[in-house]
């Protein structure tokens, strides 16, 4: 016996063929972000900005690489409408208007440095899909380059804006870390924004607490690098921590959903934060509750992230699993039950990505 999968009267044909155009389109992309992820890491962009329109052989002695890879390159890029190609001089050219979005020097507009994401997360396939049937999560130690992508995601996207755009979102806290407060990190991975701001501000003292080993002794080798004297780093567990009154402000940089008790870490936040204290939340812009997030145009890269990270993380210790998409309803709920009474947030004009919460006791 045979099952019909669809009434023949009631098939639409034309939806049919653009579903089927949609998922080609989609598997075609994906593979071009896999060329543009190695295209970010090999440099092949940022050598390809600085050349004239150049020969496979010339681009690749140019990168110091090998021709035969740098020419399929080249070939995945061109056909994916990214490099211009002259078939007469059999030439290839990165249009001034794409380096714009691709290289090193295009931060903080780099998209380069995003498209390596997917696959570094396709390394952990196997053992998502294992969870699927088992249930559990997959453990930080599975991501290889996790911690070295992620340090220039925040260095582009958190970093680059931090003193000139973060800062001001907060009325007067500039001037208070020009006299001296003491601020703390939670998830401060390799120290990147504490780093920026020890050496802005050195009358204030900074604390980074993070539950990895390896990007605190990063973060550590980076203060000491710049000789900074007020500011340490901690390998800590913030759903651990028991400070009371103690900090000026506390920040989180799209951290508090990765956490396996995202709950507790926000009330250990609201006993650790004085009474006239601000507390700093930058997380993923979205909804709660997926109908409210269909015309948000990175909402499929959110979730598949989220699927892919966040939330199995949370879930291979035990956690709540929030994932990236936890949305501004329960970020808002989270925070009230924590203790807190006002929260604002808001936005900076050029990111599309991020919303902060200015928090108040």
């Amino acid at each position: 016996m045979t099952t019909q999968l669809f009434n023949p009267t009631q098939f639409n044909h034309a939806k049919a063929e653009a579903f089927a155009g949609r998922m080609l389109d989609i598997i075609s992309s994906s593979a071009i972000d896999l060329m543009v992820s190695i295209g970010h890491r090999t440099e092949l962009f940022d050598t390809m900005a600085e050349l004239p329109p150049s020969t496979s052989q010339q681009i690749a002695n140019a990168a110091g690489l090998n021709e035969r890879y740098v020419r399929e390159w080249l070939n995945a890029m061109v056909t994916g409408r990214i490099v211009e190609y002259d078939p007469i001089a059999k030439t290839y050219v990165l249009p001034t208007e794409h380096a714009a979005f691709l290289t090193r020097a295009a931060e903080p507009n780099n998209l380069a440095l995003i498209a390596q994401f997917p696959p570094m997360l396709a390394t952990v396939e196997d053992q998502v899909i294992n969870c699927f049937y088992q249930g559990g999560g997959v453990p930080y130690s599975a991501f290889k380059r996790f911690h070295t992508v992620m340090a220039e995601v925040t260095n582009q996207g958190t970093v680059a804006p931090l003193i000139d755009e973060v800062l001001p979102l907060i009325s007067g806290l500039g001037e208070a870390l020009q006299q001296g407060i003491d601020v703390l990190d939670l998830g401060c991975g390799s120290g990147k924004v504490l780093n920026v701001l020890a050496a802005a501000f050195p009358n204030s003292r900074f604390t980074g607490y993070d539950f990895s080993g390896e990007t605190i002794a990063t973060a550590n080798a980076e203060a000491q690098r710049h000789k900074l004297s007020n500011i340490e780093f901690r390998v800590r567990d913030a759903a651990t921590i028991e400070e009371c009154d103690r900090y000026d402000l506390i920040t989180t940089f799209d951290a508090i959903h990765d956490q396996a008790k995202p709950d507790q870490v926000l009330h250990n936040i609201y006993r650790a934060l004085r009474a006239d204290g601000i507390y700093l939340m930058q997380e993923i812009r979205g909804a709660t509750n997926v109908e409210d997030n269909l015309d948000n145009p990175l909402a499929p890269y959110f979730y598949t992230v989220s699927c892919m990270h966040c939330m199995t993380v949370s879930l291979a210790y035990g956690g709540m699993g929030l994932g990236a998409m936890w949305g501004q309803e329960t970020a808002l709920r989270m925070l009230a039950e924590a203790g807190f009474k006002q929260v604002e947030i808001k936005r900076l004009p050029q990111d599309i990505v991020n919303d902060y919460y200015i928090i108040h006791k």
